[in-house]
């Protein structure tokens, strides 16, 4: 038996342009003696289709395009489909043979945690789906079904199964595909039976599906791995013999690539995907000198290509010299094409018309915050006029602290390195240039600052970055309290003054565009904090410590 695995980038919405998706790689398939497709999880609608599943009509549509797809593949498929039966809906899987839906499978279990909410929409199923194909019983699983313990599998083994196929719509995050195979391999071994897994690829929004979809054998032994963030027709052949199932792919074992590598390959898939997804032109940045800007346009660049990206560059009086030519360097060998704006004229003006309603008070963040805001508003202005999506530049160490300006270089439609804390993002730039030098050595040594006031630096009221960074993981992604940190040997000092900033900027953050989830736990779908909250656990080292 010839199983294709289709890793394809589908579209949410888009029901007609994913069954033409699927019809072509059906045809790939057929061309190359496959007996089955197996395509992702839910591919016919994109995943995650959210509440488009409270539509009819977009039900109904998918059933449409379901009926049709089965009488124009060329070969057996299995797809990922919603469906609608009376009054429940299913995240399902049909096989489409004979030129009819010859057998449906409803997922049994429904993750309703980190960014999945599939409980709202979904019933779980209750019965297995095993298959003939060309001599072998498959089983069916889908994704999360293979993550909550080994009863799918097992029911499916105890009528007939001898290999399981999973669909799967898995989005990245760090490790994550070690997980994966961790978790399938040790479930493989247990049930003695190989495992087949299939991923989407692409960006949704702030979700990034990496691909990798793998195969393992029944020791649990990895068979096959795709590539990351590509799409692609993989073969994988299956034997029987006496000595049970034996699968073989001719496709290469890719290897996993280090972090920083993977985590630049989905931020440019992130950036690419929105962009063409949502109908843009191009990209627009601000572009500082500074490690942050220099990262986006790179990623940007990469996604998009130079000539559908553009940069500004606003200096003001705050703006070290060496920061504007290292900014134009950076375009240029990005092949970009940069307009230099000052804002001084326009900084002035602001000053001058609130001096009366500011008069003996001392200059402080508010002057600071309006360079941000008039920047802003000029990159906003060129995304009107122009139609680009203005990509903003902050890092997760900033958003988290609320060292980002609200209606300043928070303004924008996509935050590339949102989920990147700034010790990552450093470690991005050192990777980016080890691909060909794009950002000056400088950039990447000299302290870091905002450029809002004379001899400003980050670190003037910051911790130190590997310092913030992790106290920023420990209490974000994992909840550790302000106790737990101090134990862990964080002074007290700071751990109570970095988790007061992390709670009191919960309103900016709310207000933040989408970027790119690299984290297990990103702000925006993942972690859900009220605004309004009484509840903060450094409080209670505050008040030890007498303050």
């Amino acid at each position: 038996m010839r199983i294709a695995l289709a890793q394809i980038n589908c579209r949410v919405g888009d029901v007609a342009g994913n069954a033409q998706r699927l019809l072509a790689a059906a045809a790939e398939a057929q061309a190359a003696g496959a007996d089955l497709l197996v395509t992702p999880e839910l591919a016919l609608s994109g995943y995650p289709p959210e509440d488009l599943l409270l539509r009819a009509d977009f039900l109904q549509d998918c059933d449409t395009a379901l009926r049709q797809l089965a009488t124009e593949t060329p070969l057996p498929m299995l797809v990922g489909h919603p469906q609608r039966e009376q009054e429940r809906l299913y995240n399902s899987a049909s096989l489409l043979r004979g030129r009819r839906i010859e057998r449906v499978y409803h997922k049994h279990c429904l993750p309703n945690y980190a960014v999945f909410d599939e409980v709202r929409y979904f019933t779980p199923g209750a019965q297995s789906l095993v298959f003939a194909c060309a001599g072998l019983q498959c089983g069916v699983a889908i994704c999360e079904d293979v993550w909550c313990g080994p009863g799918v599998v097992q029911v499916a083994q105890t009528q007939g199964a001898e290999l399981m196929l999973v669909l799967n719509a898995s989005p990245y995050h760090l490790n994550k595909q070690r997980a994966r195979e961790d978790q399938v391999g040790a479930l493989a071994a247990r049930c003695h039976l190989p495992i087949v897994y299939v991923n989407l690829v692409g960006g949704q929004d702030e979700l990034v599906f990496d691909g990798q979809s793998f195969a393992v054998d029944r020791h649990g032994l990895l068979a096959l791995r795709a590539a990351c963030c590509e799409e692609g027709l993989m073969l994988l052949d299956v034997d029987k013999d006496r000595a049970g199932i034996r699968i073989r792919s001719a496709d290469p074992l890719r290897p996993l690539l280090d972090e920083a590598a993977e985590v630049y390959d989905v931020l440019r898939l992130g950036v690419r995907d929105y962009v063409e997804k949502n109908g843009f032109p191009g990209a627009v940045l601000g572009l500082s000198g500074g490690v942050d800007s220099a990262l986006t346009l790179a990623v940007a660049v990469d996604a998009l290509g130079p000539e559908r990206v553009h940069a500004l560059i606003m200096p003001s009086r705050y703006t070290a010299e060496m920061s504007i030519v290292d900014a134009v360097a950076e375009a240029r060998s990005l092949g970009v094409r940069t307009d230099l704006v000052s804002i001084e004229g326009a900084f002035n003006t602001y000053l001058e018309t609130l001096a009366p309603l500011f008069a003996g008070r001392a200059a402080d963040t508010t002057e600071e915050n309006l360079q941000a805001r008039i920047r802003a508003a000029l990159l906003m202005a060129y995304s009107n006029k122009f139609g680009h999506l203005l990509l903003t530049t902050g890092n997760k160490s900033e958003i988290a602290v609320g060292y980002a300006t609200l209606y300043g270089d928070m303004a924008g439609g996509f935050a590339v390195i949102k989920d990147c804390p700034k010790t990552l993002v450093y470690r991005l730039a050192r990777y980016r240039n080890s691909l060909g030098p794009v950002i000056p050595e400088r950039v990447l040594t000299r302290p870091p600052s905002a450029e809002l006031a004379a001899d400003q630096r980050d670190q003037d009221s910051l911790p130190p970055y590997d310092v913030l960074d992790a106290i920023i993981t420990a209490y974000v992604e994992d909840d550790r309290s302000a106790s737990e940190l101090v134990a862990a040997g964080f002074a007290a000092e700071t751990v109570v003054r970095v988790l007061r900033l992390i709670d009191r900027a919960e309103y900016k953050r709310r207000q933040a565009a989408p970027g790119v989830r690299i984290s297990a736990r990103a702000f925006g779908k993942d972690r859900r904090y009220p605004i309004t909250n009484g509840y903060h656990s450094w409080e209670a080292a505050l008040h030890t410590r007498g303050a």
